[in-house]
């Protein structure tokens, strides 16, 4: 992913924020913002051509350094390429970048009535942890999350 990416980029994370479905956000960040919350080494893009059909990155959880291996997964694809196989090739793709830039650990927190974000995830190794009851507001409503972990073996932590 590059800056000259970011149009796209942004206009597929409106479409999620749109949902209400694919994250607590209620509008997207501008870049700067956005690029200095996003692990620089671990930010994908899928494309076709000249256009972009979906993007992956990871955020550090913790500026603590012994958290340092511990990141936490976006992915998002734009509604027309969606059950196209997009999804998936970006999440391998993230987990062998990250694995090569020394994370151990990715985690996501998807809302329970995303089932096909649970699904990519638990097909891609990760194991749910639980679930958060009411952990936060949306639009004035109560949200549970689900939470997921995928341990790498690479670092003998799985």
């Amino acid at each position: 992913m590059q800056p000259r990416d970011w149009e796209f980029v942004r206009a597929i994370y409106l479409a999620g924020v749109a949902t209400g479905q694919a994250t607590f956000e209620t509008e997207a960040p501008d870049w700067e913002r956005w690029d200095a919350g996003h692990l620089p080494q671990c930010r994908l893009v899928a494309r076709n051509g000249d256009g972009i059909l979906g993007w992956a990155a990871l955020s550090p959880v913790s500026k603590r350094e012994v958290y340092a291996g511990v990141a936490e997964v976006s992915v998002y694809v734009a509604a027309p390429a969606r059950g196209r196989g997009v999804g998936a090739a970006l999440m391998r793709a993230l987990i062998e970048t990250s694995e090569q830039h020394g994370v151990w650990t990715l985690q996501s927190s998807v809302f329970p009535e995303n089932h096909a974000s649970i699904a990519l995830h638990l097909n891609h190794g990760f194991r749910e942890l639980g679930r958060r009851e009411r952990v936060a507001k949306l639009h004035g409503v109560w949200r549970d999350t689900v939470l997921l972990e995928r341990r790498s073996r690479a670092f003998g932590v799985d």
